[in-house]
């Protein structure tokens, strides 16, 4: 018998959070176990406007901005999966949440992977979208000809700071639109973004978790060389990933699904929403008491 949610949302709580050393900026709705949403970039806790709603009818939902982005801490450094997984971890015991259920995108895969693989009793189940997970086999097809373009121009210390400063408005409308197949985005939505990734801080914080990468692919290396991934796993592709992810966690996971969605854009959150929650609502229940 599954239950039957409440007819309406709750209420969105914006709340500043110390953790690890930075405070995060968080938005939490709904009441029941915790469901974390983690963003990647051009983003902020605002891609997951259409997911937060539904999902709060059911669960605490707890979507922060990640470290040095939107309203969180533009720290100097800790931009590799390992401290923002620990960023989370904070998060969880600041809010007296034991375990969580975590849902990721982009730049936030890596962190919510790391966070399991780490962590294995606070993460009751967990589901990851479009993103690359290091250097780990299985998309050899996805990087036949390499990586996009723009992960190098990002990787190089202060370039991309120096070229976009004045023209953020342009390259996050690209993002949004053209480099991800997407449909756009609602236009205070878009603002909201653009207005989180303009000035060179911003644009610094944003750009150091592509400079990270080589760490954050050495502590995902270590951390599968020595554990499984427990945790009942959902990845879900689109373009351009599709099942690049599913087939790189195949060999680590002991419980996965995978599932690709058609005539979907990268920005799955806003561009697909009511696919992507037809496919997260029955995972995210099967372990919920009827």
């Amino acid at each position: 018998m599954s239950r039957t949610p409440p007819l309406h949302a709750a209420p969105i709580e914006l709340r500043q959070i110390e953790t690890n050393g930075i405070r995060a900026n968080v938005a939490l709705a709904g009441s029941g176990p915790a469901v974390v949403l983690l963003h990647g970039f051009p983003h902020t806790w605002r891609l997951w406007s259409e997911i937060i709603g539904p999902l709060s009818a059911q669960y605490r939902v707890v979507a922060p901005d990640l470290r040095g982005f939107g309203a969180t801490s533009r720290a100097s450094d800790g931009y590799d999966a390992g401290t923002l997984a620990a960023d989370i971890a904070g998060i969880l015991d600041a809010l007296g949440e034991p375990t969580a259920a975590v849902v990721a995108i982009d730049a936030g895969t890596p962190v919510a992977v790391l966070l399991a693989l780490r962590y294995p009793d606070r993460v009751r189940r967990l589901v990851v979208m479009e993103a690359l997970l290091g250097r780990l086999p299985g998309a050899e097809d996805f990087l036949v000809a390499g990586p996009p373009w723009w992960f190098g121009f990002h990787a190089v210390p202060g370039l991309a700071e120096t070229v976009l400063l004045g023209h953020e408005a342009r390259y996050i409308e690209w993002f949004l639109t053209t480099g991800t197949r997407g449909r756009g985005v609602r236009e205070d939505i878009r603002d909201a973004f653009v207005d989180a990734y303009t000035g060179d801080d911003a644009l610094r914080c944003a750009f150091s978790y592509y400079r990270a990468l080589p760490t954050s692919a050495r502590q995902i290396d270590h951390a599968v060389a020595t554990d499984r991934l427990t945790a009942p796993t959902l990845a879900i592709g689109a373009h351009p990933v599709g099942d690049a992810l599913e087939r790189q966690l195949r060999p680590i996971a002991t419980d996965l699904t995978g599932h690709v969605i058609p005539d979907c854009g990268h920005i799955i959150p806003l561009d697909r929403p009511h696919e992507l929650l037809s496919l997260m609502t029955p995972f995210l229940a099967a372990d919920q008491p009827a």
